[in-house]
């Protein structure tokens, strides 16, 4: 048996041992807040630079804003990353312009909230522009791109890889900088196709038949030609968006008093079936309707031919620009004095004042009239006969002077 001093001493023993652990106890219970508030401060500190900062491995456009703030990423994008692409000698080149901003505050806000977590995390993230991606493939893709363009029966194969030098996308837009190629072909086509100061093969009226001889005239203001700056739009904006036709008749002009396409499409060398023709020497004039001749005048008095060619009717294929009822004549006469002629119909086709028109104070309507006593350019019609021509003529037809 123990002795009580034995006892006692034992006691005191595992009191020491029990005070010894709930001391450490409390030490730990210590440690453990202290711990845990460290940490939740951390955290609150880590959720608070998070709400702020980008996670560590973001990139932007090519440029690494992790631990950035919305407002350093966007000046640190806006001063670093690529925004414009060349093609280039058939390559694709990324460069930067410091004078275009790449992107916008709310541009980058937005791919923030994208990446944001509460705590930040070492998760790559990669944003790419969108715009430029686009861009990029569209570019690709033009280099294999061929438009065909048709136009007067005819089609071409225009191959922006033959054609296109450099393509540059810059602040949202392509920017075509070398296109010599293209306007080169443009312009040979239009040689080949137009119709304006062309001349040709003509079939010309004799007596009442309308198969009568064959004559060569030459288009003045009649015609058409390629807008070569409009189609050259087209075409380019055919090549980006990937189209594989183009219709070259929406992008024609005329000359003289309108700039309608006169003649594209038709018959008969671009005339139709409709016109009126003039001959000097024979002084007569033919109006055609619908293939047939519905009136043919033969005592018509055109410009005067001696004298200067001031006052000659000009040769060539005109068109009928406007009618008007009544009118009055003004112009000069040889002296130099003024002059203003009334006349109840007026049908000018050309922009220096020649047009089909009755002469009322005319007495000599001699086929040798219009030798030394013909008109200032006009073809002076009898009052008895202009109502027929008038009816039958029609605005923008072409008259034909040879």
């Amino acid at each position: 048996m123990q002795s009580r001093k034995e006892l006692r001493k034992h006691n005191s023993r595992n009191n020491l041992y029990l005070v010894i652990i709930g001391v450490i106890i409390i030490i730990a219970i210590i440690g453990g807040v202290f711990i845990y508030n460290k940490k939740v401060k951390a955290e609150q500190q880590q959720r608070t630079f998070a709400a702020s900062h980008f996670n560590p491995n973001v990139t932007i456009y090519g440029i690494k804003v992790g631990n950035l703030t919305v407002a350093k990423a966007t000046d640190k994008i806006n001063k670093k990353a690529n925004n414009i692409i060349f093609l280039r000698n058939k390559k694709l080149v990324l460069e930067r312009d410091p004078k275009i901003q790449t992107i916008d505050t709310q541009t980058v806000k937005n791919y923030f909230d994208k990446q944001h977590t509460n705590l930040p995390n070492k998760q790559k993230y990669t944003y790419n522009s969108t715009t430029l991606n686009e861009a990029k493939k569209n570019l690709q893709k033009m280099q294999k791109a061929t438009v065909t363009y048709n136009i007067a029966g005819k089609s071409y194969a225009l191959k922006a890889v033959d054609l296109i030098g450099e393509v540059t996308f810059k602040d949202g837009k392509y920017q075509f900088t070398d296109v010599k190629n293209l306007t080169n072909k443009l312009k040979d086509i239009d040689n080949e196709v137009k119709t304006l100061k062309k001349s040709y093969k003509f079939t010309v009226p004799v007596g009442n038949r309308i198969n009568g001889k064959t004559v060569t005239v030459t288009n003045k203001s009649y015609g058409w030609g390629v807008h070569d700056k409009n189609v050259q739009e087209a075409v380019k904006k055919a090549f980006i968006n990937g189209d594989t036709t183009l219709d070259g008749s929406k992008y024609l002009y005329g000359e003289g008093f309108s700039t309608y396409a006169h003649g594209y499409g038709k018959s008969n060398n671009g005339i139709g079936n409709s016109y009126v023709v003039v001959s000097i020497k024979k002084q007569e004039l033919w109006v055609v309707r619908k293939g047939r001749v519905v009136v043919h005048l033969n005592d018509v008095v055109t410009g005067t031919l001696k004298g200067g060619k001031g006052n000659r009717t000009p040769k060539g294929v005109w068109y009928i620009m406007y009618k008007q009822s009544p009118s009055v004549l003004r112009g000069l006469n040889d002296n130099g004095t003024k002059y203003a002629s009334k006349v109840k119909y007026w049908m000018p086709f050309t922009l220096s004042g020649c047009g089909l028109h009755d002469a009322s104070w005319r007495t000599d309507w001699s086929k040798t009239a219009y030798l030394t006593g013909g008109s200032h350019g006009c073809v002076n019609i009898q009052p008895a006969e202009i109502k027929s021509v008038w009816d039958n003529v029609h605005t923008n037809e072409a008259v034909i002077i040879y």
